[in-house]
């Protein structure tokens, strides 16, 4: 068995992999994840329009990640029941383990394409919060500054015991006997089917906050992700950036097109304004 030696970094809100400890995490909620700012850049992005993003695996499959729901997606090769649902981990954890260290070891390949380039853009001239149902990172890695996790994120793990204590996996697998610093399995970061969504009641405050409400890459079929626009006011100006998008039941200008195109047309309107 291997139990990890941690050190707490506080940057990213969680504790690495090999390293002494130097720092300890104490009780803080590493789950939900913080907004803080300066009280200077606060200031100035209160003068700011609030644009909230909600986006999709759609967004990410053109970097070449797997969507879940397409004709061949990954639910297409796998079975939802046996590698993403609470009662699959309880059953057969070492085969939920090898089917996340896959999609981590295809999040780290991949490299943000020109829709989570786009979106940094707006950054220019909004507030700009996104809320994502992928669990790869690559918004952060293009540059975005502000992004909110709704199912987890594939480079972290956490106890089986305590899902408030983090790991930081960078490209590393999980395996059985590998332990988290409280003795305890470690898990994916993941919020399996069957698992309530912590961070669904920030990001609805988010969207209840929205000047502005894109929605990028997703079949809005997935819930409580799917119900978030309901949380939006009604007068707020929302996009839909989707190749399969469908009409909804309010106001939205729709963009049937992949999100490299699609996200560049919203972009450069709203830059415009």
């Amino acid at each position: 068995m291997n139990q990890f030696e941690p050190s707490y970094n506080g940057s990213k809100g969680a504790i690495a992999l090999g390293d002494r400890p130097t720092k300890k995490a104490g009780n803080k909620k590493k789950w939900r994840r913080s907004f803080a700012m300066s009280r200077k850049s606060a200031n100035f992005a209160t003068a700011m329009k609030k644009i909230v993003i909600l986006t999709g695996a759609g967004i990410s499959a053109e970097s070449g990640i797997s969507t879940f729901r397409d004709s061949d997606g990954l639910w297409e090769k796998y079975s939802i029941e046996e590698v993403c649902t609470h009662d699959a981990w309880l059953r057969n954890p070492g085969l939920v383990l090898d089917f996340y260290n896959a999609r981590r070891h295809d999040a780290m390949k991949a490299q943000p394409n020109e829709a989570h380039r786009q979106l940094v853009r707006l950054e220019e001239k909004y507030d700009v919060r996104i809320i994502t149902q992928n669990i790869d990172k690559l918004h952060e890695r293009a540059g975005s500054k502000n992004v909110l996790h709704l199912h987890g994120e594939v480079d972290m793990a956490r106890s089986e015991r305590n899902d408030d204590l983090l790991v930081a996996l960078g490209d590393k697998d999980i395996h059985l006997g590998d332990l988290a610093p409280d003795g305890a399995q470690l898990r994916p970061h993941i919020v399996f089917f069957q698992e309530a969504v912590p961070n669904i009641e920030p990001a609805s405050k988010l969207c209840e906050e929205a000047d502005i409400f894109i929605v990028i890459g997703t079949s809005m079929a997935v819930y409580p992700a799917a119900g978030l626009i309901h949380y939006v006011p009604r007068h707020v100006p929302c996009y839909l950036v989707d190749p399969k998008a469908v009409p909804i039941s309010r106001p939205i200008t729709i963009y049937q097109e992949n999100a490299g195109t699609g996200v560049k047309k919203v972009v450069e309107e709203l830059l415009n304004q």
